[in-house]
């Protein structure tokens, strides 16, 4: 039977977890400090995928003749109305605090957005983005709106759950 429910944003959630190693353990002493798990206040969260499609075109063609796959690429970017420096800690690890006399370690840790639509229980779909490390992080304060904070990342790679 195909699915035909909808969801929104608001029936959305995103926790963050790590993998087991160095960089997960960074992030790990974040996320529990500043219970990251589920991330609150999260605005216009966009994922990307992107693969360099090589085509080839021979010699008095238009049109190519085959069409090769690439590098793949997943990103994406996460805005967020509350600023207590969970964010920019996850991107700067231990020179988020301090100029590091040497080289740091980056966090790396998973994201896992889970979108269900309340009227139609049990089925949940679910997106996780595997290693990521945010790429930059920026805040706005305007004049008159709220004030935001928004980082990019960059993941190695996005598994799917469907919740058939």
């Amino acid at each position: 039977m195909p699915q035909s429910n909808v969801v929104s944003g608001s029936d959305a959630t995103i926790s963050l977890f790590v993998d087991a190693g160095v960089e997960g353990d960074a992030a790990k002493r974040i996320i529990d400090e500043y219970s990251l798990t589920p991330v609150g206040r999260a605005m216009n969260v966009e994922i990307q995928v992107s693969s360099d499609l090589k085509p080839l075109h021979e010699q008095g063609q238009q049109y190519p003749t085959e069409i090769r796959s690439g590098n793949v690429t997943v990103s994406g970017t996460i805005g967020r109305a509350y600023i207590n420096g969970a964010l920019l800690k996850l991107m700067l690890g231990d020179a988020a605090t301090s100029r590091p006399s040497g080289i740091w370690v980056q966090p790396s840790f998973n994201i896992t957005m889970r979108l269900a639509n309340p009227a139609v229980p049990g089925k949940a779909k679910m997106l996780t983005l595997h290693g990521v490390k945010f790429r930059n992080w920026s805040l706005v304060v305007p004049e008159d709106n709220f004030v935001m904070e928004k980082a990019e990342f960059v993941a190695l790679w996005i598994s799917v759950d469907d919740g058939k």
